[in-house]
Parts: C-alpha cells; sequence; structure tokens
C-alpha cells in the first residue's frame, strides 16, 4: 500500500493537492482537496491502467467550472422547492440557483471548498481523510457544520468513502458523493447493466422533482431489480426519460439492505453498497462535449447519487439535522 502527495495549485488563496492512493493490486485512486473530490479510479489492465470513471483533462480544471464530477455535493444535493425552509415559525431562504429553487447547496456548496487532509496507511489499507468547517450563513444555510470526508482503498480493489458531520445549530444537510462511474470507456454506458433492488421509484414534474411521491417500478422502464442495459432504457421514448432527457430519479433501497446497486460489462463490474436510504441514478444527461468537460459527452457515464431521496413538497424533516447528532454516510465501491 502507498500514498503520496502532490502540490499543483492554488484556489482562492488556498493550495491544493491530488493525492495518490495505491493498493498491492496496482490499482491507483486519485483525490482532490478541492472538493474532497475523486479524481481517478484506475483499474490495471493488460495493457495499461483503466479509469472506472468520468474525469476531466486534468486536475487543474476542476476548480475552473462547477461539474460535480466526483466531488462531495452539499449541503443539501439535489433541488429544494422553491428555495424556502419552513422552519416552525421561522421562515429560511436559501438561495435561487436554479430558476425558483435551490440545488446542490448553492452556488458554493461543499463541492467548491478547499479542505485539510491527513493521510494514513497499514499493511492492508490506504486512506485520506478531508476536513471542512462549514461556516454559519453560508449558502443561507444555519449552523457552523464540521465535515470528515474519508476515502480507504483496500487490498480487495474495494474504495470506501465515508463522510461523518455534526452541526452547532439545527440545520439541513443531505449529502453525497457525485461520481460518474464509466466502467467501459471509452464506450458510452449504453451496453452497462445496472441492477438496483428497488421496487419502488419517485417520478419527476418539470422541476425535477418529484410530484407523485414512490411509485411501484414493475411495468416500468424503471424496474432494474433483474438488470437491464442502460441504453435499453434511455433511448425509450417513455415520458419520464424524454422529460429528462434521461435517467435522473431516485430508487427506494429496502430496509436494512446495503446493497444498492451494481454496474456489469463484459469486462468490468463495480458493486455498490451504502448505508443511504435512497440512490438517485443520473445518467450525464446535460453533458454536450463542449466547455472545460470538451471530452465528455451525453451518456458517457452514470453517477449514483446515495441520499436521502428528494421530497415532493416542503416537508424536510427527513433533511434536518439536530444540533449535536452525528451523521454518516458510507459508501463502498468493489471493483472487479
Amino acid at each position: 500500500m502507498d500514498v503520496s502527495v502532490e502540490p499543483y495549485g492554488q484556489y482562492q488563496g488556498h493550495n491544493l493537492y491530488e493525492l495518490t492512493l495505491t493498493n498491492d493490486q496496482g490499482m491507483v485512486v486519485k483525490l482532490l482537496n478541492y472538493g474532497a473530490t475523486l479524481e481517478k479510479v484506475l483499474l490495471p489492465e493488460a495493457d495499461g491502467l483503466h479509469n472506472m470513471i468520468l474525469s476531466l483533462p486534468s486536475r487543474e480544471d476542476y476548480a475552473k467550472e462547477r461539474n460535480f464530477l466526483g466531488g462531495t455535493v452539499g449541503r443539501v444535493v439535489g433541488r429544494i422547492r422553491g428555495h424556502v425552509w419552513q422552519h416552525g415559525d421561522v421562515k429560511i431562504d436559501l438561495p435561487m440557483n436554479e430558476g425558483k429553487n435551490h440545488i446542490h447547496g448553492g452556488d458554493d456548496g461543499l463541492d467548491r471548498q478547499v479542505y485539510n487532509f491527513r493521510i494514513d496507511q497499514t499493511a492492508t489499507t490506504a486512506s485520506a481523510s478531508f476536513t471542512f468547517v462549514d461556516p454559519a450563513g453560508h449558502n443561507g444555510y444555519p449552523g457552523n457544520v464540521k465535515l470528515q470526508v474519508t476515502y480507504t482503498l483496500e487490498n480487495t480493489n474495494t474504495l470506501h468513502y465515508r463522510l461523518d458531520a455534526v452541526s452547532d445549530e439545527e440545520t439541513l444537510f443531505n449529502p453525497t458523493n457525485h461520481t460518474y462511474f464509466a466502467i467501459d470507456q471509452p464506450n458510452k454506458i449504453d451496453a452497462t447493466t445496472l441492477t438496483i433492488p428497488a421496487d419502488d421509484y419517485k417520478p419527476l414534474d418539470a422541476d425535477h422533482l418529484p410530484d407523485q411521491g414512490w411509485q411501484p417500478v414493475a411495468g416500468t422502464v424503471f424496474d432494474f431489480r433483474q438488470g437491464q442495459k442502460l441504453g435499453d432504457v434511455i433511448h425509450t421514448r417513455a415520458a419520464q426519460i424524454t422529460a429528462e432527457r434521461g435517467i435522473n430519479h431516485p430508487f427506494l433501497l429496502k430496509h436494512g439492505q446495503t446493497l444498492a446497486a451494481k454496474l456489469q460489462t463484459d469486462k468490468h463490474t463495480m458493486t455498490l453498497a451504502t448505508t443511504a436510504p435512497s440512490v438517485v441514478v443520473y445518467t450525464a444527461n446535460h453533458f454536450d462535449g463542449t466547455g472545460i468537460p470538451h471530452n465528455i459527452d451525453q451518456f458517457d457515464g452514470v453517477a449514483l447519487e446515495c441520499q436521502f431521496a428528494p421530497v415532493s413538497g416542503d416537508d424536510l424533516s427527513a433533511i434536518t439535522l439536530l444540533p449535536g447528532e452525528p451523521f454518516t454516510l458510507v459508501n463502498s465501491w468493489a471493483f472487479e
């Protein structure tokens, strides 16, 4: 096992570093202290290292434009309808940064912060822990929130992502890691089979927010219980797929079941386990091969965002974090 650190620039007066974790099998994980970001997951093949996720052309590109690739997104990932949190008798207005709604924690969310870090290694693991204190009032959220994000690489070619947080005031908190998996690069995700053991999903309205609550996947294109090739879904004319230009939907995981999803091709498999109650599947619908991510186009990868699912109305109790209450999210990505 090996851990190395390399400086590569600055962002708003803070030093930027790339951290590299390597296991005894030759698997390499590259991380950035910008956004506590998972930059690359490199699996050894006969012809060299194969990147299992979508990455920008260079590490310097991540701070140039907000693309969420591999970042730690929050305080609240996804959208809050109407940008308002009605907290008892108090109404808290969050920034409107997508029409009339609030999305991804505001314009200066957790994925745009520079984290402190420490590294560690044992005989069987290599890890990096990133820490950041998000101050009260930042992006409109109450409470000072202390975060720690830890990536741990094992010799089994499993990468663990653990996010721990605590706030000194009642606040909203529903973060996630926003990695786009592309285990069949350079091909698109059409031939990648996705399996999700979920009986229910949430349809979305014109604001990309749920408007019907949980609905059965049975009899719909969203039934991934036995596995479906993603191309057989994203190229259908189903109304929900057409409206979103792909998949952008929450799936309800069964209580007590940590297995969340599996991606599989002829050459590779990635299995996701999580402590989160749902996973939002997003098939890179908005990318178009332009701008900073000019190397990424629509359907080049799929994000599996482990989180509390977005809600239909204004009841945000599921993502309310009480003062002193510990928050923990653990994802595990096993690569074969």
